[in-house]
Order: C-alpha cells, then sequence, then structure tokens
C-alpha cells in the first residue's frame, strides 16, 4: 500500500483485491485468470483487465515477480525483496506443477562468473524442469 502512494498511485478497492489475493496464496505461482477469479468473489466489480493492469504496476513497483516457467503463461508471486536474490523453481513437465527450491547451490558459480568476467552478478533464475515424485510413481 506504501509503495502506491509514495509513487502517486491511488490503492483502489480493486487494487487491494489483487494485492489481498497475492498475499492470501503466498507461495502459490497464479497466473493472472487464478488471481482474477479470486479477487472476484472479494470484489465482484472488478475485471480483468484492471488486475492485469494491477499486476502490471506491482511488477514495476517490485511488490511482484513475473515467472515464466515456458508454459505460455505468465505466473506471479510476492517478491522477496528480503533475499539476495530469486529463490528456484522445480518445474513438472508432466503435471505442472511447480516447487520452490530455497536452497542457492550457485554462489560459489556466482563468484567465479564475477571474477573471470569482472561482472557484477546481481541476481540469477533457475529453473529446473523434470518429473515430479507423484508423476515418476505413475
Amino acid at each position: 500500500m506504501n509503495k502506491f502512494k509514495k509513487k502517486g498511485y491511488k490503492f483502489t478497492l480493486q487494487r487491494k483485491a489483487v494485492v489481498d489475493m497475492l498475499l492470501e496464496n503466498r507461495g502459490k505461482h497464479m497466473c493472472t485468470e487464478d488471481i482474477y477469479t479470486l479477487a472476484k468473489n472479494k470484489c465482484p466489480e472488478i475485471g480483468l483487465a484492471t488486475v492485469y493492469r494491477t499486476l502490471q504496476l506491482l511488477e514495476e513497483l517490485g511488490a511482484v515477480n513475473k515467472l515464466n516457467f515456458d508454459d505460455g503463461c505468465s505466473r506471479y508471486e510476492l517478491s522477496q525483496q528480503d533475499k539476495d536474490h530469486q529463490h528456484h523453481h522445480l518445474i513438472c513437465i508432466s503435471c505442472g506443477r511447480v516447487q520452490e527450491v530455497e536452497d542457492d547451490l550457485l554462489e560459489h558459480l556466482e563468484e567465479k562468473i564475477e571474477e573471470k568476467n569482472l561482472f557484477k552478478v546481481i541476481d540469477h533464475r533457475v529453473k529446473f524442469f523434470g518429473l515430479c515424485s507423484s508423476c515418476r510413481a505413475k
């Protein structure tokens, strides 16, 4: 809410409904339509275009991350600004399940890249594609 006001944007009921859905579903990787469906229950007058615009604004404000899992659908999650970089994702190529990996095993690799290329790594995103335990058991 403060981010909106600091940048001169109004925190409308529709925007609040979108933010509330992201907060209530923390850790989930929801597409715009998922967020719209949930927000519509709380705010019946909200439109899909408003949800798209709100998510775009939240991304510009750094409050959400837009994720691409190579399935043709953008997904969103709350930004973790208190962390140095994003967590990684495990994506099941059979059922589409997405699991977060909190461990960062790439710090040593980042250091090598920085030294060798005289390049300061600020962030990285890693996606692992495979089969989840449920799909492997089938």
